[in-house]
C-alpha cells in the first residue's frame, strides 16, 4: 500500500456528513476535482448534534492522543467558519458564547475540580467560581449547583447550518445515492459502485461514512474498522418569550456524575444534551429523555417551562481510543471516520488533515500518530512509511 506520489487530480467522498463535506470543500479548495456521494447529505450525526466547540470541557482522563487534536481544531475554527460564510454567503451559527460547567452537587464539584487541575496542566485557561458567581453570571442557574468552572474559550456552531453551506456550495459536486461497493483494479482503488447501478471512478476514494463504514464492501480485509454505533438522545426545546434568554451561554453540568449541557441558540431556542448508550435502540429512548430532562432541569429550572418542538436520535461513530482514524488504508484509498462525539469540533483539523494527506503536505508527527488508521490492525502495517 502506497501513498499517492502527486497530488491526485480527481477524488470520490463517500458521505456527506459534516466531515466528508468539508473534507470535499478542502479538497476542491487545492484544486482536486471532487464528487460526493449520499443519498441524504447532513442527516447523521450533525443533524442531532449542538455543535458544542469545546476544546476544554471535552477533555476527560486518559485521551492524549485527543487532547492536541482538540485544541488545534478549536483554534482554527473562526477562520474555518469565516470562510465558509463567505463562500456560501450564509449563516453557519457561530457564536462566540461563553462555556460555564456546574456542579449538580458536592460530589460533582470534586470531579470538576480534578477535571480542571488536568486542563490545567495541558496549559488550559479555566477558572473555578463559587455557586454564586455562577449564577450571577446565568441567573437562570438552580439553587442546587455547587459550584461551576469558567471557560470563555469555549464556543459554538449550528451544524445543521454549517452542513446547509457546504452542501450549497458543493451542489454541483453531488450525487444523492448510497455506495455499496469499492472497485478495485490491479490491487488498488479506483472509484465506487452505486445503489443504482451507476459506477463512479476517481483517483482517489475517501471513506468517511460515519456508522456506516463497516457496511461498505469491498473495503480492505486486512484492516481492522473498529468503528462503532454510540447512540444519542437530544432534545431542541423553545424558550417561551417571558423566559428569554433562558441562558446566554453554553450551560454544561454534571449531575451525579452524568453529564448534560444546555446550548442557548440566536434564535431563542436551546438544544438539551445528550445521552450516550450503546444499545439496540436507534430511535429516542424514553429514558433518555427524562434523564435529559431531569438533569437539566437540576441545573436550569426553567427548563419545564420549555416547549420540546424536536426529539432526535442518532449514532455517533465511535473508535476504541474516541481519536478518527484519518489516512490511508489501501492505494487509492483513505479513511476519515471514528471522530465519536467530537465529530463537529474537529471537522476543521479533520478536513484539513484529510486533505494535507491527500494532497502531500507535511503533518505534525504529535497528529499523524495519532490518527493512524491502521493503529488497531497487524503491528506491520503502518501510514508512515506509505507501506505495509
Amino acid at each position: 500500500m502506497g501513498n499517492a506520489q502527486h497530488t491526485p487530480q480527481s477524488a470520490l467522498v463517500i458521505g456527506a456528513g459534516v466531515i466528508g463535506l468539508a473534507t470535499a470543500w478542502r479538497l476542491r479548495q487545492r484544486g482536486v476535482s471532487v464528487t460526493l456521494v449520499d443519498p441524504e447529505p447532513g442527516s447523521g450525526a450533525a443533524y442531532a448534534a449542538a455543535g458544542m466547540l469545546a476544546p476544554i470541557t471535552e477533555v476527560v482522563w486518559d485521551q492524549p492522543g485527543l487532547y492536541p487534536l482538540m485544541i488545534e481544531s478549536g483554534r482554527r475554527y473562526r477562520s474555518f467558519a469565516e470562510e465558509i460564510v463567505a463562500e456560501s454567503r450564509m449563516d453557519v451559527g457561530y457564536l462566540e458564547t461563553e462555556t460555564i460547567v456546574v456542579a449538580g452537587d458536592s460530589a460533582d464539584r470534586t470531579t470538576l475540580r480534578e477535571l480542571m487541575a488536568l486542563q490545567s496542566d495541558l496549559g488550559m485557561a479555566v477558572d473555578m467560581v463559587t455557586a454564586t458567581t455562577a449564577r450571577q453570571l446565568e441567573p437562570g442557574l438552580g439553587p442546587k449547583i455547587s459550584g461551576a468552572v469558567h471557560v470563555p474559550s469555549d464556543h459554538q456552531i449550528n451544524p445543521r447550518s454549517l452542513c446547509a453551506a457546504l452542501v450549497h456550495v458543493l451542489a454541483d459536486a453531488m450525487v444523492y445515492d448510497k455506495v455499496t461497493q469499492l472497485t478495485w483494479s490491479d490491487g488498488r482503488v479506483t472509484g465506487v459502485q452505486l445503489e443504482s447501478g451507476r459506477e463512479l471512478s476517481a483517483d482517489v476514494t475517501v471513506v468517511a461514512a460515519g456508522v456506516d463504514i463497516p457496511e461498505i464492501g469491498g473495503m480492505p480485509e486486512a484492516v481492522q474498522l473498529p468503528i462503532r454505533p454510540v447512540h444519542g438522545d437530544v432534545l431542541r426545546l423553545r424558550v417561551p418569550q417571558h423566559l428569554q434568554p433562558l441562558v446566554t451561554r453554553v450551560v454544561r453540568g454534571v449531575v451525579q456524575g452524568r453529564p448534560v449541557y444546555i446550548v442557548p441558540r440566536a434564535d431563542g431556542t436551546i438544544v438539551l444534551g445528550a445521552t450516550s448508550r450503546e444499545d439496540s435502540c436507534a430511535g429516542v429512548s424514553a429514558e433518555g429523555v427524562y434523564q435529559l430532562l431531569r438533569d437539566g432541569q437540576r441545573i436550569v429550572p426553567g427548563l419545564v417551562d420549555c416547549e420540546i418542538y424536536e426529539m432526535t436520535a442518532r449514532a455517533r461513530p465511535g473508535s476504541p481510543d474516541d481519536v478518527p482514524l484519518i489516512g490511508y488504508i489501501a492505494d487509492g484509498l483513505v479513511l476519515s471516520g471514528g471522530f465519536f462525539r467530537h465529530g463537529i469540533l474537529l471537522t476543521a483539523i479533520g478536513a484539513d488533515l484529510t486533505a494535507d494527506i491527500i494532497t502531500n503536505e507535511p503533518i505534525a508527527p504529535e497528529f499523524a500518530q495519532a490518527i493512524n488508521p491502521l493503529r488497531f490492525s497487524t503491528p506491520a502495517m503502518t501510514t508512515q512509511e506509505g507501506s505495509v
